[in-house]
């Protein structure tokens, strides 16, 4: 190992100070990072290099500016702990690997070195830091020459880091001061109303992708929303004021499917009568909605990928094809992967749908926005129902904290309209509530008032946050909220939690 007089080649030094006259000029944040990663690819045989920041208003980390990938700019992030980079950004601690074919650690989520000889490469990773806080990571791959050199070049890109930090911080900054104002506008407007963590990072990714024509592919049970955070996309993008067009892929029997997705001609069948244009076609210039896509036959399948591949439908009996220009958002609360596995669903046509993923948290994991919504719904119906109903009660309170909302806001909505209905008091009280609510045991609606309500519910909305930052390391997730390990065990079991959600698969 280098002393630090001699800690450089004359070509690193060379390199150095053609970095460091970079990351001083007045371009822009990506066009500096690309030219830093083209000096390493050129002059040090660095290739596919990728600069990741880390976003605290997201809780995770954002592959920033890549150069020598087959694909260009590539979409990826990881949580905190995942993979190489994310156990860098986590610990602060730079990682080279000798052999990449031999490290279960590299996750290759850019899919760039398929065709190459991994057990050639070697793979290094540095940590951006600033005043102490890592920021973000540098990764690079290039040929395995030797161990001392590895160990080197570590030290080189450590260098490099430094004239980045001050780069990285300020763009980090601009983002997360973007993303907020985003969030705040969006939330001011939104008909997504919560205030949790997970549904700010729903918002957040809403604002994102709105603008663009991207596919989106939005995940989660039964009646948490999917269908308003499709209409919220369309809303916000430039799409807004032409169709926006709602089909359920479940709800329509297999033998009509193509003909409501793709329309018919005269003729085309018995009682085909008349032409009838499909949805994609009445979508024309707008957004169409396929909702619970994991339920569309495989054969319809086929022709679905054909028409978002080549933006163009054929009806029915048709002969010639129609060009489309529609924006798709899929909804699911199916496992797709699970399905491609199963041979239920086409992996190709997976890939077209899932550009940009959102899913759509459960209310069980949402903690005060239980009461947020419920206050909406019932200010809501008071109004459309013409009753005088202002308030919720106490008791109900606790009923509706303590539930858990297997049809999560889609039941939580029906169950407030219901009570809304039942009141003749001004108030929604115990009576007016589903017998499903009623009839939990007295221990668990012991009465707790809406203040403790809200507390218990902040409460959980934190220990979710610890456990999904940890891994679902108890342990981890206890010392980041500076409480006993037991206190930990027994906050789990009483808000039933379940663990397995937050372990780390990876």
């Amino acid at each position: 190992m280098k002393n630090k007089s001699e800690q450089f080649t004359y070509q690193e030094l060379s390199v150095l100070h053609k970095i460091a006259s970079k990351t001083v000029s007045s371009h822009d944040f990506g066009v500096v990072l690309k030219e830093v990663l083209e000096v390493l690819a050129s002059d040090m045989g660095m290739n596919r290099g990728m600069i990741s920041i880390y976003r605290r208003d997201l809780n995770e980390i954002v592959v920033d500016v890549t150069h020598g990938f087959e694909a260009g700019d590539i979409d990826i992030s990881y949580r905190l702990g995942e993979g190489i980079t994310g156990k860098v950004i986590e610990t602060g601690r730079p990682v080279a690997i000798p052999n990449l074919e031999k490290e279960p650690l590299f996750l290759d989520r850019s899919k760039s070195r398929k065709k190459l000889n991994r057990s050639e490469l070697a793979f290094i990773c540095v940590p951006i830091i600033f005043d102490k806080e890592v920021i973000g990571a540098l990764s690079v791959d290039r040929i395995f020459v030797s161990t001392d050199a590895l160990a080197n070049e570590v030290l080189f890109l450590e260098e490099v880091c430094r004239f980045l930090s001050h780069r990285v911080r300020t763009r980090r900054l601009l983002d997360e001061n973007r993303g907020l104002k985003k969030m705040l506008h969006l939330s001011s407007g939104s008909d997504l109303i919560g205030n949790c963590e997970p549904i700010r990072h729903v918002n957040y990714l809403i604002s994102q992708v709105a603008p663009s024509d991207t596919s989106v592919l939005i995940t989660g049970e039964t009646g948490t929303g999917k269908g308003i955070a499709a209409s919220v996309i369309h809303k916000m993008s430039a799409r807004k004021d032409n169709a926006f067009v709602v089909i359920n892929c479940g709800a329509i029997p297999e033998n009509l499917i193509e003909s409501e997705l793709f329309g018919y001609e005269k003729g085309a069948f018995t009682g085909a009568d008349k032409m009838k244009p499909g949805k994609f076609e009445l979508a024309h210039n707008g957004t169409i909605f396929l909702d619970e896509i994991g339920e569309l036959p495989l054969a319809s399948q086929i022709k679905l990928l054909r028409v978002i591949q080549e933006k163009e439908v054929e009806r029915v009996g048709g002969l010639k094809p129609i060009k489309t220009d529609v924006r798709v958002i899929a909804a699911t609360n199916k496992n797709l992967e699970k399905a491609i596995q199963d041979g239920h669903f086409r992996e190709d046509l997976y890939f077209r749908l899932n550009v940009f993923p959102i899913h759509m948290p459960p209310l069980r994991d949402r903690g005060a926005d239980i009461l947020l919504l419920a206050d909406n719904f019932v200010l809501r119906y008071a109004k459309t129902l013409k009753k005088n109903v202002t308030r919720i009660d106490t008791p109900s309170i606790d009923l509706l904290m303590s539930y858990h909302w297997p049809g999560n806001v889609r039941e939580l909505e029906n169950c407030l309209e219901r009570a809304t209905l039942l009141s003749i008091s001004g108030a929604i009280e115990v009576q007016h509530l589903p017998p499903s609510l009623q009839m939990m045991s007295t221990d668990s609606r012991q009465p707790k008032g809406k203040l403790d309500a809200l507390v218990s519910a902040y409460e959980k909305s934190l220990i979710l946050q610890a456990l999904k930052d940890s891994h679902g390391n108890q342990a981890k997730a206890a010392a980041k909220l500076s409480i006993s390990g037991r206190v930990m065990h027994y906050k789990i079991s009483k808000y039933k939690i379940e663990l397995k959600r937050f372990l780390d698969k990876n």
